[in-house]
């Protein structure tokens, strides 16, 4: 795998991250604590979800392995998730940009919350974390077009492509 795809994938998933959030911004409390249908019962919850997992997997990458998670309660609003949305994904693109190609292929050690010992190549858990992103964007994405406040097209295609 080659920095220059994985750094792709990110400003992608930064991207489409960014819309789901702006999207969100638009709701009142009350929207963004209401009960759905979804997995996760509540877009908080979804957007915790997104979260939690890019923050730990950032931790595994970085040789921690931590037993506790982030949880839509330690957000009782949506400026309280962005603010430390905001902070995270600043210190995860900033990992993303300093990545040594070397690096990227080598393999890493981690656990899980429960404790079970893994290891992967950092960048199959780097493309994982994109991609499992992408799945609950679009499950945030369905409860914000119920709610009136679509966050619009997340498509790949849509961040890459240029205008003649």
């Amino acid at each position: 795998m080659n920095i220059s795809y994985i750094q792709t994938l990110y400003g992608y998933n930064q991207w489409s991250n960014r819309r789901i959030l702006d999207a969100t911004a638009k709701l009142s409390l009350e929207q963004f604590l209401a009960p759905s249908e979804h997995p996760h019962r509540y877009l908080r919850g979804v957007l915790t979800h997104i979260l939690f997992a890019e923050w730990i997997w950032h931790k595994r990458w970085n040789g921690e392995s931590p037993a506790t998670r982030i949880k839509p309660d330690d957000f009782p609003t949506f400026e309280s998730l962005r603010l430390r949305w905001s902070e995270e994904e600043g210190k995860l693109m900033q990992f993303v940009g300093n990545l040594s190609e070397e690096r990227l292929n080598a393999p890493f050690y981690y656990a899980s919350t429960e404790g079970a010992k893994y290891e992967n190549i950092l960048w199959e858990s780097m493309a994982h974390v994109v991609n499992h992103g992408m799945q609950h964007r679009s499950e945030a994405a369905a409860i914000l077009t119920e709610l009136g406040s679509s966050p619009g097209d997340l498509d790949f295609i849509l961040f890459t492509r240029k205008k003649l």
